[in-house]
């Protein structure tokens, strides 16, 4: 794996998370009951519902952009399949905080999920800084 299919699940997850947007404006202004969800604001099931929503969207563009850039890369940087393994291990955090909300699940997956992009991003970063200079043709 060397970064396409970083892109080709993190647009499908981001797709997926934006349809989940959809949702949370029903709920927010159709559903019955929609006044005590908009009260629940910064609390309970309406607060860990948005934050699933920004982290999935935010973990799967970081998938996109990470997964390009070891496309790009790929040559030049080591480790290449381990960040991407890490990149897409850490969409687990998004979709845990929605398996806490909808089933009660512990917050293990967010763990997992958050300490794996966060691994990933940091090893990107060294990767990108013990790379050598592209020398121009």
């Amino acid at each position: 794996m060397n970064g396409k299919n970083n892109m080709a699940i993190g647009f499908l997850i981001m797709g997926l998370f934006m349809a989940y947007g959809f949702l949370l404006i029903y709920l927010r202004d159709f559903a019955p009951g929609k006044e005590e969800w908009a009260n629940s604001y910064s609390i309970g099931k309406h607060f860990e519902a948005r934050l699933a929503h920004v982290h999935g969207n935010l973990f799967a563009f970081l998938n996109v952009l990470i997964g390009y850039l070891l496309l790009r890369f790929s040559s030049q940087l080591k480790n290449v399949k381990a960040i991407s393994w890490l990149a897409l291990t850490g969409l687990l955090m998004p979709i845990g905080i929605l398996s806490e909300v909808y089933f009660g699940l512990p917050p293990v997956l967010v763990l997992v999920g958050a300490i794996a992009m966060t691994a990933s991003v940091l090893w990107l970063g060294f990767a990108f800084l013990k790379m050598k200079p592209i020398t121009p043709q």
